[in-house]
């Protein structure tokens, strides 16, 4: 058992005793934990009935409310929305309404409950992206003074929020935290790892380019394998039809914006040394000072969003998009595009989210499974690029995390906090977590049953229990209102997929319009002391002559490529 569950069993114990003789609900919690739980849980039985139990009493004075809570559209919110949620209602007597929506209408409700004041949701999944919004504008309820203070009566004795992985990526530079996570994935390296492993492939590769097939530790590995394998004759390992070195996408959409802000900049090396994100300059290219106040994005304010490897960041991107993906991709977005490596012909994808996991395992995914059900594939550390130093962050994980509004009611912030704790609870979690693939709690991730699946799940579990997974982590709090700043970057970034702009023009076009955001954010003093207090102009040569970002370009954008053998890799976490 996991050493922070053993004062679970005396909080039980205490529990009981203090719910009395109040069963009203528990016939349908003892249903719930009978039929959809079935022992798939990191508590015990008697721990479980527990924490139910508590549910139970502490909805009491709400029964008979109907509540509505949003997320965005993605496997373990549907597991919520369609069994999570009923099941809730009928153990508390709170109906809940969970609603599915896009994930950028769901920025947009969000955006409309804090310009208008009126309650929307009572609650939202709302993306950890958002902290530097929330910590700066103080319309999020500030959940460690909410759970001391009006939220203690409804807040868990079993929450346990040690046990969650994602905290720091929730946690305002003011120590309070603003969000508590319900999903987490990240983007990682995809790629096939029975073409990778088979004998003639390795010798075909090793005799083209001098070293050994394996997993690319940087961007030059990663493109010479992305040549290797576009177009060439996989027949004799029974691939039929034509093979694809790469796999992305570039529709000029919003989710081609996520492509960007989810951490491809920092993969590339743009911005600082930090964790959970660079600091002074973080993977938007947005300065802030000793204050965190943003002082500027572009160049001339000490920014990097249109620095040299801000322009080697696209430029790659667009390369690899023309030269080693399907013809189609560039016209696809996210969703469109996130299914296609299970169709069997793409040999490696640098920029894939851990979210399409029960995707690659599930019905339609024959092509790149083995008969036992075992992965075809593997999944591993993103390769960084030139531009990247050690101590940097190396990719993007996204924390999906229930957020209550300033403006909606306490009562209804009290009933939406009772149902996203027992969304979250250890008693549901580990089941959730089978069903989505997305995990938060560190009982779970350690959990026998994780163990035990961990082979059918192509390094999922490897990676959320290395040393490697804080290397990924989501928008920090230099983004002073995500929702502004976040339509910008598609906007832009769609010139330079599609000719109409080049890199450079394109992310110039980028800075400047950040910077005007946050001009007005600065005169219109919204944010107070934590707002924008930019940088006066000066020549970009100042600024690329500093250490750190932004950095000065490179003589020679192409280093000495790396691999390494996965199984090695992998050893080299479990020690």
């Amino acid at each position: 058992m996991n050493l922070r569950l053993k004062s679970t069993t005396a909080i039980a114990a205490s529990l009981a005793i203090l719910s009395g003789p109040s069963w009203a609900g528990m016939e349908e919690a003892m249903e719930f934990l009978d039929t959809e739980i079935a022992g798939l849980s990191v508590l015990s039985r008697e721990e479980q009935e527990a924490e139910m139990q508590w549910f139970v009493d502490a909805a009491q004075p709400f029964a008979g409310m109907e509540i509505n809570v949003v997320s965005e559209t993605i496997t373990t919110h549907e597991y919520e929305s369609q069994v999570l949620a009923p099941a809730f209602s009928a153990i508390t007597g709170i109906k809940v309404t969970h609603d599915l929506i896009g994930e950028g209408d769901v920025v947009e409700k969000l955006q409309t409950q804090m310009q208008s004041g009126q309650n929307v949701y009572d609650a939202y999944v709302n993306d950890s992206d958002l902290i530097g919004t929330h910590w700066r504008y103080q319309q999020a309820r500030n959940l460690t003074d909410w759970m001391a203070g009006e939220g203690a009566d409804v807040t868990s004795p079993t929450l346990d929020l040690d046990d969650f992985i994602g905290l720091s990526f929730t946690t305002g530079p003011d120590g309070k935290l603003y969000q508590l996570p319900d999903q987490q994935f990240a983007n990682l390296y995809w790629f096939r790892y029975d073409w990778f492993t088979d004998p003639k492939t390795m010798e075909d590769f090793k005799a083209a380019y001098g070293y050994d097939l394996g997993v690319p530790v940087n961007w030059s590995a990663y493109e010479d394998i992305a040549e290797f394998f576009t177009g060439r004759d996989m027949s004799y390992l029974g691939v039929e039809g034509e093979v694809y070195g790469n796999m992305d996408y570039g529709k000029k959409d919003p989710s081609l914006g996520w492509r960007y802000t989810d951490a491809w900049m920092s993969m590339a090396g743009m911005g600082d040394v930090g964790e959970p994100n660079g600091l002074p300059v973080d993977e938007w290219g947005i300065r802030v000072n000793e204050n965190s106040q943003p002082v500027g994005s572009c160049v001339a304010r000490g920014g990097a969003t249109n620095s040299p490897a801000a322009v080697y960041a696209v430029t790659k991107a667009i390369e690899w998009l023309e030269k080693y993906s399907p013809p189609t991709a560039a016209g696809m977005t996210f969703g469109e595009a996130g299914p296609v490596p299970a169709q069997g012909q793409i040999a490696q994808q640098m920029f894939w989210y851990t979210a399409f996991t029960a995707d690659m395992v599930g019905d339609g995914a024959g092509a790149v499974l083995n008969e036992d059900g075992t992965p075809k594939w593997r999944m591993a550390p993103s390769p960084h690029g030139v531009y990247w130093q050690e101590g940097m962050k190396i990719g993007y994980q996204d924390a999906g995390s229930w957020t209550l509004m300033e403006s909606t009611p306490v009562d209804r912030a009290k009933a939406a906090w009772l149902y996203a704790q027992f969304v979250t609870s250890k008693t549901v979690d580990l089941k959730k977590s089978d069903v989505g693939l997305t995990f938060i709690r560190e009982s779970t991730i350690n959990s026998d049953h994780f163990t035990e699946r961990a082979d059918k799940l192509g390094g999922l579990v490897e990676f959320y229990r290395s040393p490697a997974r804080v290397q990924w982590s989501p928008t920090g709090t230099n983004v002073p209102d995500y929702p502004k700043l976040a339509q910008l970057w598609w906007q832009n970034i769609g010139d330079a997929m599609s000719g109409a702009k080049t890199p450079q023009e394109a992310l110039d076009a980028l800075c400047a319009d950040q910077e005007r955001v946050l001009e007005r954010l600065e005169r219109a003093g919204v944010q107070g002391d934590l707002g924008p207090k930019l940088n006066e102009e000066q020549d970009p040569g100042y600024w690329l002559a500093q250490p750190g970002a932004p950095k000065a370009a490179l003589e020679n954008e192409d280093e000495e490529p790396i691999t390494v053998s996965y199984d090695e890799l992998i050893k080299s976490w479990q020690n």
